[in-house]
């Protein structure tokens, strides 16, 4: 049995539901409320499926092509870093993303499914808490329903979005925006260091 307490915690730090609300409020800022809901509705169900679909699948495929988990997860660090530095610097990545995704479906793929909710740290996660080496697939099935657990949480939050941003406003939203890309950069460097380590122990 996993350590839910543990797997939750890990699982909500690389999917980051309250990272993800500035993000959608900047992606969503000309929706009315309906467009708002389905966009997050459609988000959460794609970044379920792919992140099921990695915890399925991940290890098969980078086993297949010989890719060690070691380089995926360096390469999966070097992406958050570069996503990461958009947030931070963005003229705002917010506009930009606009200007690429002008339907709401699009809004819904990138930026938010992926590389938002979705992202290369929660693939990476997912395919790590789930090593068939180390876990039963009762294990794996319980890791999964921690993450649509948390998947759930990032619903909630993108649906009530609009609430939030009339406390923090647009000012708040930029400032928190900028702290988690921050924080994200942080985990992607701990996520290429800790690649190299595992990729030279080899």
């Amino acid at each position: 049995m996993i350590d839910y307490v543990a797997t939750f915690i890990f699982l909500f730090a690389v999917i980051d539901p309250i990272g993800t609300i500035p993000v959608f409020i900047a992606v969503t800022s000309r929706f009315n409320k309906k467009e708002k809901r389905k966009v997050a509705i459609k988000a959460s169900l794609y970044a379920a499926i792919i992140l099921l679909f990695f915890l399925a699948a991940g290890e098969y495929i980078l086993t297949s092509i010989e890719i060690p988990l070691s380089a995926f997860q360096i390469a999966g660090g070097i992406i958050l870093f570069l996503f990461a530095l958009s947030m931070i610097f963005g003229e705002s990545k917010p506009d930009i993303e606009l200007k690429i995704a002008p339907k709401e479906s699009e809004t819904a793929i990138f930026p938010l499914a992926t590389p938002s909710i979705a992202s290369p740290g929660a693939m990476l996660a997912v395919v790590l808490l789930t090593e068939n080496a180390s876990y039963s697939l009762w294990e794996q099935t319980q890791t999964a329903l921690v993450m649509i657990l948390v998947l759930i949480i990032t619903l909630i939050l993108m649906l009530l979005a609009s609430h939030i941003h009339r406390v923090i406003g647009n000012a708040g939203a930029s400032l928190i925006s900028r702290v988690m890309g921050m924080v994200l950069a942080s985990v992607a460097v701990a996520n290429v260091l800790a690649g190299i380590k595992e990729y030279f122990a080899m």
